[in-house]
């Protein structure tokens, strides 16, 4: 099992990013579905459980907050090698998520096809004041930090830095970005959280734990590799957005983000079944 460690500086508090998040979560969803691909809900209610739903050694006690279920449809999502020897139907992951904030777990299977071989687990622990210098919020046991790699995710690069350069958008640039509501940004510097906490401003850091397991006889070392390569890829086009959409989302409240999440829910249905394949694909296609 591979075990990554990706930390995220964003120019906001968690009480902001808790609403930002679940916006650019709908949003992103909708640019990513079309033509048979995308994203289906299943399920999205409150939940609530006795044991709660942090690994043993995590501080608190999370035991409620909102389950998520869908199925994601990835036959343009993935290399055109893994589609070549993938059968039929087998492309479609599910994902649970319990949104139990500022802790978040995610896990995505492959239930359809290869059952207990694949998991991909995401959990994530959002924290204020924060310049992503923690060692160790997610109570790993010492086995598993010696095989953690950190990943630290500047949303401010520029083009030529991205983890893919054909995913810059101008418009998306936190470079360029200023936010008329809030005052922050653009995102200057090579250490622009510095200069925000010096002028008052807030800084939390997102820290998203990724477990990859996958265990396919001649494929387990490139796919995994993958996947890293792609959750770097998603997270950083994706806080690029969060911050960049900062005033559309600003000001919002939890009841507008259910009221949203309906609402594309229902467009979502919709996308899937018609137009044509949209959002981020592999390289190559």
């Amino acid at each position: 099992m591979l075990i990554y460690e990706f930390r995220v500086l964003l120019p906001m508090t968690t009480e902001e990013y808790q609403v930002g998040q679940l916006f650019s979560v709908a949003e992103t969803s909708k640019n990513e579905t079309g033509g048979g691909d995308g994203i289906e809900v299943l399920i999205n209610e409150p939940f609530k459980s006795e044991k709660g739903i942090q690994p043993p050694g995590m501080p608190g006690n999370f035991t409620e907050g909102q389950y998520t279920e869908k199925i994601y449809h990835i036959s343009k999502k993935v290399p055109r090698f893994l589609r070549m020897v993938a059968p039929k139907g087998s492309l479609e992951v599910t994902e649970k998520a319990w949104n139990a904030y500022p802790y978040c777990k995610t896990v995505l299977t492959n239930p359809g096809y290869m059952k207990e071989n694949f998991e991909l687990s995401i959990t994530s622990m959002h924290i204020d004041n924060d310049q992503g210098m923690q060692d160790n919020v997610h109570g790993l046991t010492k086995e598993e930090l010696a095989k953690r790699q950190i990943v630290y995710i500047d949303i401010s690069k520029h083009q030529q830095q991205l983890p893919n350069r054909s995913d810059y958008k101008a418009h998306e640039d936190p470079l360029k970005f200023h936010s008329d509501k809030t005052g922050r940004g653009p995102l200057v510097g090579p250490e622009w959280w510095r200069l925000m906490k010096n002028h008052g401003m807030p800084v939390m850091c997102a820290y998203k734990l990724v477990r990859v397991h996958f265990k396919w006889f001649g494929l387990q070392t490139r796919v995994e590799k993958m996947v890293q390569n792609q959750e770097e890829r998603i997270f950083t086009n994706f806080h690029r957005q969060v911050f960049c959409w900062m005033d559309k989302w600003h000001g919002l409240t939890m009841d507008d983000i259910r009221q949203l999440e309906e609402k594309v829910k229902k467009e979502l249905d919709d996308q899937i079944k018609h137009g044509s394949v949209r959002g981020t694909c592999a390289e190559g296609d």
